[in-house]
């Protein structure tokens, strides 16, 4: 097992496949390299000498394009096509409004007893400038805009699963299997066990994170998890987590958890958060035009739906 630290998370790297020490800490080293430099690409808090990523481009909002890494140009069509996919839930240009309850889930953490829930004005004017139209996106001369000085990227919900799937379609071109990626709890599996056989994954009760609400066994599939019980602060004995729906510009409130499989990572990682958004009968709606998709939906009481193919195991 390998330890990362990307995307401010700890990720381990973990393989069954048998291979030498050696063998393992090489392939570590060249997924280590790929999220590193996505890590880079992706930070909106940080700018890093040689390159013009999201922070850079937050910075230029209503400036001149910006000449980004071609990686950064694919990375951020991806991001439109997943607003399509989505009905406009997955929306990177969000940033306006996720930096606002960003700033809140700190003062809660340093002061707890002075933290104010913003305002509804304050969360409206906000959404303003959140049109995935303000992101121009230049591929023949590599360039990246933002048009509105008061909008920014955000992307929480998708960058971390895509730049997993990266690594992972990093060891399927070497034609390796058997490897197991946790980069940060968006689990990516490569193949499966030596023999054929899959692992047996355990699904956090949101109610009792120390204990599982459901198992089921995966193998050269992506498993990612929304919930509401890990970043999150009480007000007035209300629960304000991290998920911010578009449409009340507050902590989605259908669910208590929502875990996707689907081979890849990025699209996982976009699903999760945008169903958690939205009800049951529209996520399944977007997932049912999709191919190879499965969802299971925890409610905060504990009831549980799922599509057909989340087939549950025994532990």
């Amino acid at each position: 097992m390998m330890y990362f630290d990307f995307f401010d998370t700890v990720s381990n790297i973990y393989s069954y496949a048998g291979d030498s020490q050696d063998d393992f800490t090489k392939n570590c080293e060249g997924i280590a390299n790929i999220l590193e430099e996505y890590h880079h690409l992706f930070d909106i808090y940080h700018e890093y000498s040689g390159i013009n990523n999201l922070c850079t481009i937050n910075k230029n909002a209503g400036g001149e394009p910006l000449v980004v890494d071609e990686k950064l140009i694919e990375f951020l069509l991806y991001t439109k096509e997943m607003y399509a996919i989505t009905n406009g839930e997955a929306n990177v240009m969000f940033g306006s409004v996720l930096k606002i309850w960003h700033n809140v889930r700190e003062e809660a953490s340093n002061n707890p007893n002075k933290v104010e829930i913003p305002s509804k004005d304050i969360l409206e004017e906000a959404s303003k400038h959140t049109s995935i139209d303000l992101l121009e996106i230049d591929e023949k001369n590599k360039t990246v805009r933002i048009t509105d000085p008061l909008a920014s990227i955000d992307v929480g919900a998708i960058g971390k699963g895509y730049a997993t799937e990266k690594a992972a379609q990093y060891l399927e071109s070497k034609n390796i299997s058997s490897y197991v990626l946790n980069i940060g709890g968006n689990i990516r599996i490569i193949g499966t066990k030596v023999d054929g056989d899959g692992w047996i994954t355990g699904i956090k009760n949101p109610i009792d994170a120390e204990t599982y609400a459901f198992y089921t066994k995966i193998s050269d599939i992506s498993c990612v998890t929304s919930g509401d019980y890990e970043r999150y602060f009480m007000k007035d004995n209300v629960k304000y987590h991290h998920i911010i729906d578009k449409d009340t510009l507050m902590p989605a409130n259908y669910f208590s958890s929502i875990t996707i499989l689907t081979k890849n990572s990025g699209l996982a990682d976009t699903l999760s958060t945008a169903l958690f958004c939205m009800s049951y009968e529209e996520g399944l709606a977007i997932v049912k035009n999709l191919k190879d998709v499965e969802v299971l939906w925890i409610y905060q009481n504990g009831d549980q739906l799922k599509t057909d193919g989340f087939i549950a195991v025994e532990r």
